[in-house]
């Protein structure tokens, strides 16, 4: 409930002042405070379809078009989730992107499938999105079902399955070439690892928090005179373009692929209602069941328009959290400004295009960091789990096994039936359906409930 009017002396009500969120600062205050939210999140934003693209058989060209989009469609969702309608939108200084947890579920999805495959995973992503917009305003009865055993296991579990990612590209991405694995590319990535290091331990403020896109600059530089940059993508690219609805086709239904995403939504909800009620503490307006369901509708609406436009699922980008924590900056308008300028990102194809330059090996070095951070943040969370009551012990131990098979034994599914393996092949759907299942079992059912603990409320890394 709002709080209630002042008055004067000659009984005029005088309505208190603004909130910090519903602030509203100079121009050039409100844009460059909105550009550095936007450089603080554009290395998470087109790492997925930069992961995805190539995995499903995309050219340079395509790959550039998809994260262009994915810019684009992270500019929406995050206008829906600041300034918000209806009842959709947080009203908060959140940041939404393209969410981390569905790259391993896609490129299950896209397994043998190639350039087809990206059809299947935008209806996929559209089924998926409108099951949480319908399940919104009922999830918050659900949060205590994804306490941090649960949550942060999920969370490891994706740093986990995207870094080998990071380490193919530090040895050249492609297997079939000569120098693949070479220890030219290999020392690049070295290098590039050692920049991000050093800026992150020397800088301060705002370069410490784009220390991953410093590096990946200069990275690129040092790359340059080696001969191992690649300008095409920006040679190909136009000067303004709009993601074309559906540019690579009609979105196709397949249950497997449908099942999947589900599974990933509902970590990206449990994720954002995280992110949500920790913003809310930062900012000083704790969030409230109305405030949760307004950004889950956000969230997964924006996840169900995302493929119009050929953009993947959006959750909230908690590194954008930390700066507001960072900078005090905590008005919702800024954000939005950051939101706008996306879009114009999205509209320029060169600009999605100028990640293609970076070479592999430059972007591998710099995914270590990136990809690690991921698994770093799940760790912090499973730390504050409870670790010594009951068996959560066990419930890590059995998920984050179960998890890692697709990636320590790729064929250890192979006998299964093909739609099955879109689930099974990604370690973060089966290492979620353990995780939830066995916390069901330990710390719900029966007697022991010695475990039950809320809801988590870190701030994930993309």
């Amino acid at each position: 409930m709002a709080d209630a009017p002042r008055f004067r002396k000659d009984a005029v009500a005088v309505p208190d002042e603004k909130h910090p969120v519903d602030e509203t600062l100079p121009p050039f205050k409100m844009f460059t405070s909105g550009l550095q939210h936007v450089a603080a999140m554009y290395a998470g934003v087109v790492a997925p379809p930069m992961i995805v693209g190539p995995a499903v058989g995309l050219s340079a060209t395509e790959t550039a078009f998809l994260m262009g989009a994915s810019l684009f469609t992270a500019g929406l969702a995050t206008l829906l989730q600041t300034l918000g309608f209806w009842k959709i939108g947080a009203k908060l200084p959140f940041v939404n992107g393209v969410s981390f947890a569905g790259v391993t579920p896609m490129i299950a999805i896209g397994k043998g499938q190639g350039h087809d495959a990206v059809p299947v995973i935008f209806g996929a992503i559209i089924v998926a999105g409108l099951v949480g917009f319908l399940a919104a305003p009922y999830f918050g009865r659900l949060v205590r079902f994804f306490p941090p055993v649960v949550t942060g296991t999920v969370i490891t579990l994706i740093g986990v399955s995207l870094l080998p990612v990071a380490f193919n590209w530090s040895q050249g991405g492609n297997r079939t070439a000569a120098d693949y694995g070479s220890m030219k590319n290999i020392g690049m990535a070295a290098l590039t690892l050692v920049i991000v290091l050093a800026m992150r331990k020397f800088l301060r403020g705002f370069l410490q928090q784009i220390s991953i896109l410093l590096g990946l600059v200069a990275g690129t530089l040092i790359a340059i005179p080696l001969g191992m940059a690649n300008f095409d993508a920006v040679r190909n690219a136009d000067l303004v373009g709009f993601p074309t609805p559906f540019h690579f086709g009609a979105p196709q239904f397949q249950v497997a692929a449908i099942i999947s995403m589900c599974i990933v939504m509902l970590v990206c909800m449990t994720e954002s209602t995280a992110d949500i009620l920790a913003l809310g503490k930062i900012v000083g307006r704790p969030a409230d069941a109305k405030t949760i369901e307004g950004g889950l509708r956000a969230d997964t609406l924006g996840s169900a328009l995302s493929p119009l436009f050929n953009g993947f699922m959006c959750s909230a980008f908690a590194q954008n959290i930390g700066l507001v924590a960072m900078t005090k900056v905590r008005s919702r308008f800024v954000v939005a400004a950051g939101g706008g300028i996306l879009i114009l990102l999205g509209l320029c194809p060169v600009a999605a295009s100028v990640i293609g330059v970076v070479p592999l090996p430059v972007l591998g070095g710099a995914g270590i960091v990136l990809f690690g951070s991921v698994a770093a943040s799940g760790i912090q969370t499973l730390a504050g789990a409870a670790m010594e009551k009951g068996e959560n012990a066990l419930i890590v131990a059995a998920s984050v096994g179960i998890g890692l098979i697709p990636i320590a034994a790729p064929n250890f599914y192979h006998a299964f039936p093909k739609d099955l393996l879109v689930v099974l092949d990604s370690g973060i759907s089966t290492g979620c359906v353990v995780a939830i299942l066995l916390n069901l079992a330990f710390n719900h059912l029966g007697s022991r409930k010695t475990a039950a603990e809320p809801a988590a409320e870190p701030a994930f890394v993309h």
